[in-house]
């Protein structure tokens, strides 16, 4: 039971990372680094505040933004202020575009700094720089097909410091496929946070972080044979996959307690507004169970199935539950976002099914439920944060083992735009 529980949750974390990275929060917004002349101008530390988001009102001279952590701040604009404009990437101020207040528009990213020593309600901003939601929008798109190009995702099986390389292994065609990930100086390692399914929360990391039974996602370019990777850009992440009965459904917290078959202990999993709730109607999951058991007996399921493993990545910048999916890149490797074509004849992609499904919400599950969740690896404090749930699983869970390995999927997607942004500017 153990282990086929493993191996059809295995199956979901290619859909549920995707979620998470494509319902990140905002792009990660790096300030550029001023000019040397710019730098003797500095401020004294801790005597200039500084606040980052997304505008969210204009109002006379009054800029509401809201901030990464979700809170709303504001700041009046004064005649003194000085307000730039400055290109996603941008790593100075030699470029900076002069702006004015009325140039400002809802939804711009900023940059807004004020003097620590201001008591004014709202406080008087000293100095604005925007990202336009235009500019952050068109390099999102292009970090987007990029990745979905030239990326290749899948669980860590071997990690070699000495070399400095990374065995992954990947769904493919016929079965498992192993590719090494080749790192030098200049990759950029980064790793999600243990209690976040926010890539903005993902943390700058390093080789050694990194062990077996990792799932990881690396952009780079391959070799012609597809074995290999030399690698820009590595993220990495530790998850949890549980399964199992709701024994209670708590609204005023946002939560479920899950008894895991596994562990067999209850776990209360935290609902953010970032996760993927899904039911499968009966018929779904009936037909889904089905495919496991006809692959686990060598057959090929004939009818109108969803696509296979990989075949095409969900569009990382819908909004939470739209459902819709990306174009298949025909350059995508086997087993990545994009990857290896339909399997005539194979099981199901649970991707591509859920991306249809509506999307549930916390109310739609109820005590006695079986669900089944990716999620965080969790903290001391307790509990751990969803990044997908789905329920109306019991037949899933009720296929045999050997069958389940047949709904493996490539086991990560950084599909979404804000991933790509934070990823491509550590």
């Amino acid at each position: 039971m153990r282990s086929k529980m493993n191996r059809v949750l295995g199956s979901i974390i290619y859909a549920a990372l995707t979620v998470a990275a494509a319902n990140a929060a905002s792009p990660t917004f790096s300030a550029p680094s001023p000019s040397p002349s710019q730098a003797n101008q500095a401020d004294q530390q801790n005597a200039i505040q500084k606040q980052v988001g997304a505008i969210k009102s204009v109002v006379g001279t009054t800029v509401t933004i809201l901030t990464d952590s979700g809170a709303a701040a504001g700041v009046n604009v004064t005649p003194g202020t000085k307000i730039v404009r400055v290109e996603p990437g941008q790593t100075d101020l030699k470029n900076a575009v002069p702006l004015e207040l009325k140039d400002l528009q809802v939804g711009d990213r900023v940059f807004i700094r004020w003097k620590a020593s201001d008591t004014a309600q709202p406080v008087n901003a000293i100095g604005i720089i925007v990202m336009k939601r235009a500019d952050v929008d068109a390099k999102q798109q292009h970090e987007r097909e990029d990745w979905q190009k030239r990326s290749v995702g899948g669980l860590v099986t071997a990690v070699d410091p000495a070399t400095k390389t990374i065995t992954i292994s990947v769904s493919a065609i016929g079965g498992k496929k192993s590719i090494t990930i080749d790192n030098t100086p200049k990759t950029v390692f980064r790793r999600y946070a243990p209690d976040s399914v926010k890539f903005d929360d993902a943390k700058v990391s390093s080789l050694d972080q990194i062990k077996p039974g990792d799932q990881l996602r690396a952009l780079g370019t391959r070799n012609a044979e597809g074995t290999a990777v030399d690698a820009e850009v590595v993220v990495t992440g530790s998850f949890r996959n549980i399964a199992g009965p709701i024994i209670s459904v708590d609204p005023a917290s946002n939560s479920i307690t899950v008894t895991d078959l596994i562990a067999k202990k209850p776990v209360v999993v935290k609902i953010s507004d970032q996760a993927q709730l899904r039911k499968l109607p009966p018929e779904v999951a009936q037909r889904i169970a089905f495919r496991l058991k006809a692959a686990a007996g060598g057959a090929a399921p004939s009818g109108d199935a969803p696509a296979a493993p990989g075949s095409a990545p969900p569009n990382g910048n819908r909004a939470p539950g739209s459902g819709t999916s990306a174009s298949t890149s025909p350059n995508a490797p086997q087993g990545g976002p994009g990857g290896a074509g339909r399997s005539g004849g194979g099981p199901g992609d649970l991707q591509q099914i859920l991306n249809r499904m509506p999307a549930s919400t916390l109310t739609d599950f109820q005590k006695g439920d079986v669900v089944m969740v990716v999620s965080t690896e969790g903290t001391d404090s307790g509990g751990v944060t969803a990044i997908t749930v789905v329920g109306g699983v019991d037949p899933i869970l009720a296929a045999s083992p050997s069958a389940s390995q047949a709904m493996t999927l490539s086991p990560w997607s950084l599909g979404g735009s804000s991933a790509m942004d934070a990823a491509g500017n550590p």
